[in-house]
């Protein structure tokens, strides 16, 4: 019988002056990004945590960042209404898109890093030619905020998340619903994920082979859901989420396991298939609001709010 994780704080980070709401660890795991609500983004070393460079440039907060898959390019989404694009050789902002109307809240690349996904307030999911610094889509896609986008592995599919609860689906039948799975080209609403109990979706991300999707929804729950079969496979629970936006990762390089942040100021480490929680990290001073697992090492990052501000990262070797 296999051992299960034993994560340990090994670093802490500081820094930001608000809260921090994204975490993203580089393709190759030799950086550590984060942003906040305090305009910034902070480079760090993956492995060690050490500082590397503070980037800046937009005029209000900032909710989520992405990285291409080469990692020469970083993005970001923010309350000015605006996405950047970050050079990482030249360390410097090398683009905006402006198209939004409203706070840009999630933002991520295809795999070939020619596109961007976003969502934001003004419940629109947009999808850019980067080269052209344009939208090529513009999908009306939900009835309230936007809080989560995401490319399948070969880009072909996108899936999104929002606070709405009731919205029209396809063949305008009105559907409680939990995401939605749209054809990046064609920009067509192929499927809509049925949740009965109508709980507010947080984030929705794919799993690494791009069969499942990891939905996490404020009634303190994370669903996996095969959306071929429009079926929710398991649920973990045990963790608190009722208020905020809190991300579920994955965790596949010692194990497998899923991994959320909570609103009791703990991370919470879940057993993929059997669902049992395995491990909950304790030592933050407010809600864990963002969390990054890193793609190759069983290392995990997770930030605190307004009376934290700390930045942790988790070892388990």
């Amino acid at each position: 019988m296999a051992e299960g994780p034993n994560f340990q704080q090994r670093f802490l980070l500081s820094g930001h002056r608000q809260a921090v709401s994204s975490l993203k660890f580089s393709p190759d795991g030799s950086l550590l990004a984060s942003a906040g609500a305090d305009k910034l983004i902070k480079l760090w070393d993956g492995l060690t945590g050490e500082f590397r460079q503070t980037l800046q440039g937009h005029t209000e907060g900032i909710s989520d960042i992405a990285w291409a898959s080469d990692g020469e390019y970083l993005a970001s989404a923010s309350d000015d209404k605006t996405i950047k694009i970050w050079s990482m050789e030249e360390r410097a902002e090398v683009k905006t898109l402006i198209g939004h109307t409203n706070f840009v809240f999630c933002v991520n690349y295809n795999q070939n890093s020619n596109l961007l996904v976003s969502g934001g307030f003004d419940e629109t999911v947009r999808i850019w030619d980067i080269a052209r610094g344009k939208p090529l889509k513009v999908l009306p896609a939900h009835s309230d905020p936007v809080t989560a986008v995401a490319f399948s592995h070969d880009g072909t599919l996108v899936v999104s998340c929002a606070m709405d609860g009731l919205m029209q689906a396809l063949f305008s039948v009105i559907n409680v619903f939990l995401s939605r799975i749209w054809d990046a080209e064609s920009g067509q609403c192929l499927k809509t994920l049925v949740d009965d109990d109508n709980p507010i979706c947080s984030h929705v991300k794919f799993s690494p082979n791009s069969v499942f999707v990891l939905a996490s929804t404020q009634d303190s729950t994370i669903r996996l859901w095969n959306y071929q079969s429009s079926k929710c496979v398991k649920t973990y629970t045990g963790h608190s989420n009722r208020t905020y936006c809190i991300p579920a990762c994955f965790v596949t390089s010692k194990g497998k396991y899923v991994v959320s942040g909570s609103e009791d100021n703990k991370i919470y480490i879940w057993d993929l298939q059997s669902r049992k929680i395995m491990q909950v990290l304790e030592g933050h001073r407010d809600v864990v609001l963002a969390l990054a697992t890193h793609p190759s090492r069983a290392i995990i990052a997770s930030a605190g709010m307004e009376k934290d501000l700390t930045i942790r990262l988790w070892f388990d070797e």
